[in-house]
C-alpha cells in the first residue's frame, strides 16, 4: 500500500467515526429520559456549588468567585496605578523642562540687567 492510500483510508476511517459519534450523540440528546438525567445533573451541580459557597462563607473562606473578584479588581486597581505613574512621569519631564526653561530665562534677565548696570557704572564714575 502507498502512503496516499494509507492516508486516504485513514481519512475515511476517521470522517466515519466522527460521523457516527455524531449520530449518537444527537440521538442520545433527543432521547427525553438521557436529556432529563443531564438537566437534572447539571441543577444538582449548581445547588451543590451554592451550598459550597454558603459552607466556605460560614467558615468565613472565600469562594473561588470570591477570589476571581478579587483578582479582577487588583488587576484593575495595578491598571490604574500604572496610568497614574505614566502620568505623572509625563508631568516630571514637563515640570522639569519648564523649569529649565525659567532657570534659563531668569538667567538671560539677570545677565541682562547686570549689562544694564555696567553699562551706567561708566557714566557714574565720569560724573
Amino acid at each position: 500500500m502507498t502512503d496516499q492510500s494509507a492516508d486516504g483510508i485513514r481519512d475515511r476511517l476517521t470522517k466515519g467515526g466522527e460521523d457516527a459519534i455524531g449520530r449518537v450523540a444527537q440521538e442520545l440528546l433527543e432521547n427525553p429520559v438521557i436529556s432529563s438525567a443531564l438537566a437534572r445533573a447539571f441543577e444538582a451541580r449548581e445547588r451543590a456549588s451554592q451550598a459550597q459557597e454558603v459552607a466556605m462563607g460560614a467558615l468565613n473562606l472565600p469562594s473561588a468567585a470570591d477570589l476571581e473578584r478579587l483578582t479582577r479588581r487588583v488587576r484593575s486597581v495595578a491598571q490604574r496605578l500604572e496610568g497614574i505613574e505614566d502620568s505623572v512621569d509625563r508631568l516630571d519631564e514637563r515640570l522639569s523642562k519648564n523649569v529649565q526653561l525659567s532657570l534659563e530665562e531668569t538667567l538671560a534677565s539677570i545677565d541682562q540687567r547686570l549689562a544694564a548696570i555696567e553699562a551706567s557704572l561708566p557714566a557714574s564714575q565720569s560724573s
